[in-house]
């Protein structure tokens, strides 16, 4: 019944976002907090969620994230090589 793997996912940018954190040291709880900071209301399972390509992520929270990360928003929907 599982469908196509790419329809099943909720969002095409979750799993960079994930990288992204790993590589600046932060944790989920930590991104959360920055995201907070920024007016996001977001909280840790939600981000685990978006991480995990289970959860929609809104253009509002996809500005956040990237400046959080200290990212340009392009970089979110780079693909790795």
């Amino acid at each position: 019944m599982g469908g196509n793997v790419i329809m099943d996912k909720k969002n095409k940018i979750g799993a960079k976002i994930k990288t992204l954190r790993k590589n600046k040291g932060l944790t989920q709880e930590q991104l959360t907090a920055k995201l907070n900071v920024e007016g996001i209301n977001i909280d840790r399972p939600m981000v685990s969620r978006i991480e995990n390509q289970t959860r929609e992520i809104v253009d509002y929270e996809i500005e956040g994230v990237a400046k959080a990360l200290g990212v340009k928003i392009e970089q979110l929907f780079e693909e790795d090589k």
